[in-house]
Order: C-alpha cells, then structure tokens, then sequence
C-alpha cells in the first residue's frame, strides 16, 4: 500500500512580507504590504497611498526573519525540515521595481540565508513574488494593469535566477495567482490600487482592471519559467494557486451547475493557463457576460504555451457550500472566499470550516486533472494561542487540525496522487495576510509580538513543535 515517499518534502511556509520585516533596511523599497495597517478579525486592514504617522504597519517589522534567520532556520532543522518555503522581497532586490540594476545588498542577505538552509540540507522552496509588488510600480503603472510590469518583472527574475542559480531549485512565479479574480487580489496580488485610500475589502471592482492585470502575470510568468527551462534546466518552476473547494449544497441542478461555475472561475482559470498553456474556452462566457476584453499583443499565445510549470502547488484551509436558494444565508468565512456554512463541519476561531476529507477530494481532482506533481505549500489553523507563565503553549486544537489532513494526504497518495511535499503554513507566527494581526497565529514557534507592535520577538516552541518533528523523523507515519 502506498505511503509518503522516503524522499517527501516535508517542511514549512512563510512569506517576506508577513515575516522578513526590515522594511527600510539596506536599500530595501516599499511594497504594497508595508503600505497596509494592521486590521482585526472585526476591523479591516487599510492600504495608505502615504504612511500615516501614529498608525501601525505591522508588515515594516513582521516577526523579523531579517535577523533572526540563523535561530530561525535552526529551529526548522530542529524540526527535521527538508524544504523551506520563502518569498524574496522583489522591493529588496529593486526597491521601486523600475531599477536597471539589482540591489546587491538585497542580494547578499538571500545568499546568507540560502547557505544557512544548505548548511542543514534544507531544501528552499522560492515563491518570487508573494503578494508583494514594490509600491514604486502601483504608482508608475498601476500594478499590474500596466504591461510595463512585466519588463520589470522579468528583469527582476533574471537577477535571483542568476545569482542563485546554483542554491535553488524550486521556484514558484507568484504566490495564489487566482486572488486576482477577486476584488481583493487587486490589492494583494496585482497592486491595481493606483491612489486607493480605504480598506482593503472595500476596493472597487474594476474587473476589467483586474483580469487585464492577471493575463499581465500569466505572460511574465511563462516568460521567465522560459527563460529557465532554456538556460537552468535544473530549475523546477511551478504555479501557486488558493485551491478553495466547493460542494453543492444540495443536489439541486442549479446548485450544481452554480458550483461547477465557482469551481472554474476561482480554482481552475488561472491553473489551466498556467499548466495547459492557453486560456480555458468556459472564460469566454464569463468575460463575455461580465464585459471583459483581454487585451493580447502577438506572440502572447505563444509565450504562454511555452511557458507550463513541471509542478503544481496550492493552499488549502477550508471548504463551503454553492447554494442558488435565496433562503440560505449563513455563510462562511474563509481565506479571501467565502459561501455557505457547511453544516456537516467545524468551524475555527475565525469561522474558516474544517475540512480535511476536502484536501483529499481536491487532491484527487486536481491530479486527475493535470497529471503533474503536487505540493500542498499552505495549510494550517489560525487561532488564538495561550501563552502560559512558565513559556509553554499548548496547541492541541492545532495538532489535531494537522493530523487530520496529513491522514487525507495519505489516503490521496494512496489514491494514485503524485504528492511531493507539504509545507504548513506560517510555521513560526507570521502577520495575517488577510486581517493584518498576530493575535491569528498559525505556528509550530510562537513569536512574542502582539497586535499593538509591543513585544521582544522571542521564539518559543509550542506543544505542536514536538509533534510535528515527530511526524517528519516517522516520515508520516506516527502522526499521535
């Protein structure tokens, strides 16, 4: 019977813009995210088109991998880490984006990270840009809407390609690419946002805008795994996309047909282009019906076919109901989407519905879809953490919520899935991407810092830590 392979990747995740902090540091650049203030569960986050003097940025500082990565990556190799998933700040490299020359300084501090990954035979997994385009080019070109931004991010690829060409090997091109279908994306992922002031769930929904910048992103990213596949064949270059699964909520046609709609729009668009290499025919409709026209110039086609990924990545938290019926209200909450409760499941703190049985189903459809390997790069339950007086954090509620999707993985290996790794995600405490906020934290390491900026950035290990250095030694298998 098949188990995890002996080779899996087993790990953890993070992102330069919830965690590296040092925002103004050796020459580093604003980004969208160090524009953004801090938010709650109840209150949103806002993106500042200037910096706000008595207001909290929480991603200026984050929990500070900046100079703690040594301790950091100890930890991870404590754990018995194999893969590292990060993000490269672009602002660090090209502090405006516009730069013809890359920051050397930003270039040294990944060079010392990627050795102290090598030192303890950590494998880095590198998204390139992880909802962190450098504000310089949202007020230039507004983000991705201007196809300026491709050059520049071409340019930016070619400068990481070459200096760590022999420290890396799996690249991911942009972290949930499929968020820029939603309103939020414009300002998570695109940087669409050219003189917005507001909060960000509150972004005009300009999807002309939003679909224009996203084929903007779907050339420069076949662009550059071109680029790699011709002159670094030992790349790996992979997608990342939200996979937010779907059920019907009843066997109602219509909600059927609703579900296999939402299914399209939100988790395959974006993965079919960048895995089959052409725009799917079911878009024509839905750019026809909502007013959409993509502006291509010749040779896109082209590009975006020369362009596939050799492996395919994605998140995976939760799952919701598609209902037509007026009467169903309640709906759920989730990461940037949502839909109706499912009653069958539980909820978290912050109302995301637990679903492990759905990682296993979405396992399953999407290698039976695309036939290439799999990563499953985030995952993880965001919740409040006690800190007790003598230091420890007993993070039951975690562990179980890792077990039970870590059993799904394996029942879906046994299905036949092609399942290389799995990196949990903020496996130390990170800022919420979504809220703003500590107080949501997701890690094996808690990190003593706290929604109103105090705090001295100590790291403790938390009952999970032990836990999952256990499932990694046992290679799956003693998951208790």
């Amino acid at each position: 019977m098949k188990t995890f392979p002996k080779d899996f990747l087993w790990g953890g995740a993070t992102a330069a813009n919830q965690y590296e902090g040092a925002w103004d540091v050796d020459g580093k650049g604003p980004s969208v995210s160090d524009m953004c203030t801090n938010g709650s569960h109840t209150t949103p986050k806002r993106l500042t088109p200037a910096f706000e003097e008595g207001t909290l940025y929480p991603s200026r500082e984050a929990t500070d991998f900046y100079h703690h990565y040594k301790e950091d990556i100890a930890l991870a190799a404590e754990m018995g880490f194999k893969v590292f998933r990060m993000s490269i700040n672009w602002t660090r490299i090209f502090p405006t984006g516009t730069e013809l020359t890359p920051n050397e300084a930003g270039l040294a501090f990944y060079d010392k990270v990627f050795d102290e990954l090598n030192k303890y035979g950590i494998e880095p997994l590198v998204t390139i840009s992880h909802y962190e385009i450098p504000y310089g080019l949202v007020e230039k070109y507004n983000g991705w809407y201007g196809r300026e931004c491709i050059d520049c991010y071409v340019r930016y690829c070619e400068a990481i390609f070459e200096r760590y060409q022999n420290k890396v090997k799996y690249w991911l091109t942009f972290n949930e690419i499929n968020a820029g279908t939603m309103p939020m994306g414009a300002v998570l992922s695109l940087g669409c946002v050219k003189g917005y002031n507001g909060p960000v769930n509150k972004v005009p929904d300009e999807k002309q805008i939003r679909f224009q910048g996203l084929h903007h992103q779907f050339v420069a990213s076949a662009r550059v795994i071109k680029l790699a596949h011709e002159k670094y064949p030992q790349f790996k270059m992979g997608n990342m996309c939200i996979f937010a699964t779907k059920y019907p909520n009843t066997c109602n046609p219509d909600d059927v047909l609703k579900c296999q709609k939402e299914m399209r729009t939100m988790n395959w668009f974006t993965s079919d282009v960048h895995v089959r290499g052409y725009y799917p025919s079911y878009m024509d409709r839905f750019f026809e019906e909502n007013g959409i026209t993509i502006k291509k110039e010749p040779g896109d086609d082209e590009i975006l076919l020369e362009g596939k990924v050799d492996f395919y990545t994605f998140s995976y938290y939760m799952s919701a109901c598609e209902s037509t019926d007026p009467k169903v209200l309640e709906e759920a909450g989730g990461n940037l989407v949502g839909g109706v409760k499912n009653p069958y499941l539980k909820a978290s703190d912050w109302g995301w519905q637990i679903d492990p049985k759905g990682l296993r189903y979405s396992l399953n459809e999407i290698y039976d879809r695309y036939q290439i390997p799999l990563m499953v790069v985030e995952n993880g339950l965001g919740a409040y953490d006690k800190l007790e007086e003598d230091g420890s954090i007993h993070d039951g509620y975690r562990i179980d919520y890792l077990r039970e999707h870590i059993i799904q993985m394996e029942e879906a290996i046994k299905d036949g899935v092609d399942l290389i790794g799995y990196t949990p995600w903020g496996w130390i405490d990170v800022v919420s991407a979504s809220t703003g906020e500590m107080a949501k934290r997701y890690g094996f390491v808690y990190v003593n810092k706290y929604d109103d900026g105090s705090g001295d950035l100590g790291r403790r290990k938390k009952d999970s830590f032990y836990w999952y250095k256990k499932v990694i030694a046992s290679n799956g298998k003693d998951v208790e």
